[in-house]
Formats: C-alpha cells, structure tokens, sequence
C-alpha cells in the first residue's frame, strides 16, 4: 500500500486583483506620522537653514542694505576673538561643573532613597520639586531670596552666628549661578541613579553578603559597575541642557563679571549689537556641540534598551 501526500494548495487571489507592494504597505503604515514629521521639518529644521545661510553672511539690522557673503568669517571670528572664545570656555567650566556636581550629589540621595523608610514617597516628591520649578522663577528665587546681601536667606543665617556678610553674586558670580543649576538638576540626575538602582539584581548582592561583602564592597564592585551607563546618560543629558542655558546667567548676573556663555553671548550678539551673522554662527556652533553630545546619548539609552531587553 502506498500513501500519497497532498501538498496544500495556497489561496490565490481573485483573478483581477493585485496584491499591494511591500513599499506601499510601509507607505501607508507610515502615513499617520507624515503630518507630524513636516511639522517638524518646519517648526524646526527650515529654521536652521536660515540660520545656516545668515551665518556665512555679514549681516547688521541696523544696515540691511549693506550685507554681504563672508563665508567662514564669522566661524573665524567666534573662535578666535577673545570675548567669543572667553564665553566658550565659560560654558565648558559652567557646564562641566554642573554636571558633575548633580551627579554626586544626585548619587548620595538615590542611595539614600532606595533604602525603605517611613515617609519615603513624600521625601521624594519633596526632592523632585526643584526639577518642576521654571528655570527663570529658580533663577529669581537664588538671585533674590538666597543672594541678596541685605535680606537673603544665606546672609540672614551668616548674621545669626556672627559670619560674614558677602555679597555672593559680585563675589563669586560664576559659583552663584553654578549653585543654582546645581539646585535644580541634582533631582533629575538622582531619578536616572534611583531608576538604576532599582533595577539591580537583588540575588547577586544577597550572594554578594553570604560571601561576606560589606556595604562599601558592595557598592565599588557591584553597584558603580551596574550604574556606569545611567551616569554616563545622566552626564551626556544634563550636558545637553545646560550647555544651551541661559536663563541662570541672564537673570543672576545679567552676563557680567565673567559669567558670559555661549547662548548669551548670542543672545547679546543678536539682540544688542544687532549682528545676525556672528550671532547665527554662534548658534549653529552651539547647536553642533548638542548634537554631538545628543549622539553620544542615543548610543547610552540604546545600549541600555538592549541590556534590559537582553535581561527579560
């Protein structure tokens, strides 16, 4: 006796019908992103290519008629003049020191949040606040509550115990305005760290304290090892933001006595001395150095995606 096997038969198509292609499938499953993509385009990359274009040009508002192609003047000009050089150099330090400062201090109060106690939540939230405060009004509340010589809080708690009284924007303007950034990122590098902490593994350290690892052990060869991406992400984020800071510099010491970076000195190249092209070159060099600081974060939370995924 023999068997026969069937092959089974594949439903065809009505006659007179055509499947649609693969691209156009990806068409149309694309098609709903379509308006928000050139929105985007709009809102923000057009913009850049003018600016793009300004910055090759000489170009004063107050002389519109006298403008001309320069080509890389203006590039040469925010390298190489001191002012322009001084403020690159300042928002280098300024962000450097920011950066790592909220990390440390962002590091100690995650460590201290993932230990259980009563009233965790509303401690929390408490840290979190300074985070949601608008940068001006946090900028405002240093400036006026904290600094000022005659009746900030800081000179008030100095007076108490018979210290001096400084006047802390002029003393030290450029820790004045480091202060009050440090304030209000400390929270978000500490949610990153507390994110990263709580996805430990709880096995490894229990067999870490069977083998007789201590606290401080524990912490250098388990815990930094397993957070070395969440700082590296919490460094290349917050760099990104507070390169491109303004408001501290401009509502704490309005750019004066050397705290002058980048972004106010477009500020002041645009709106005071009206020069459109050195201002346009300025900016497009900031926005290249976020770029390649946004490039090197992508790689972190890509990385981080795919230990996350590979772990589940």
């Amino acid at each position: 006796m023999t068997a026969t096997t069937t092959a089974p038969v594949a439903a065809s198509a009505p006659s007179g019908t055509r499947q649609p292609s693969a691209r156009l499938r990806a068409w149309v499953t694309r098609a709903p992103l379509l308006p928000a993509l050139v929105f985007m385009i709009v809102v923000t990359q057009l913009p850049f290519v003018a600016t793009l274009v300004i910055s090759f040009f000489d170009w004063n508002a107050l002389y519109p008629k006298a403008r001309h192609f320069t080509g890389l003047d203006n590039y040469r000009q925010v390298l190489t003049d001191g002012a322009l050089r001084h403020s690159v150099w300042t928002t280098v330090l300024l962000t450097v020191a920011v950066v790592l400062a909220s990390l440390v201090l962002g590091l100690v109060l995650a460590l201290l949040l993932d230990r259980p106690f009563r009233g965790r939540g509303l401690v929390r939230t408490l840290l979190i606040a300074p985070f949601l405060v608008v940068p001006v009004a946090a900028a405002l509340l240093w400036k006026h509550v904290l600094y000022n010589p005659e009746y900030g809080l800081f000179n008030g708690l100095l007076h108490y115990v018979g210290g001096p009284q400084p006047d802390w924007v002029s003393d030290m303007p450029l820790l004045a305005v480091e202060a009050s950034l440090v304030w209000q990122w400390t929270p978000f590098m500490m949610l990153i760290l507390l994110a990263g902490l709580q996805s430990r593994d709880p096995e490894q350290i229990e067999a870490a304290r069977v083998d007789g690892a201590g606290t401080w052990q524990i912490f250098v060869h388990l815990t930094l090892p397993h957070l070395r991406r969440y700082l590296e992400l919490g460094a290349l984020l917050g760099s990104i933001y507070i390169v491109q800071n303004f408001d501290a510099v401009f509502t704490i010491t309005s750019g004066g006595l050397g705290t002058a970076n980048l972004p106010y000195t477009v500020y002041q190249s645009f709106y005071q001395a009206h020069e459109n092209g050195l201002a346009s070159a300025a900016g497009v060099l900031v926005v290249i150095g976020s770029i390649v600081i946004a490039t090197f974060a992508l790689r972190v939370v890509s990385s981080l995606f795919r230990e996350e995924v590979s772990r589940a």
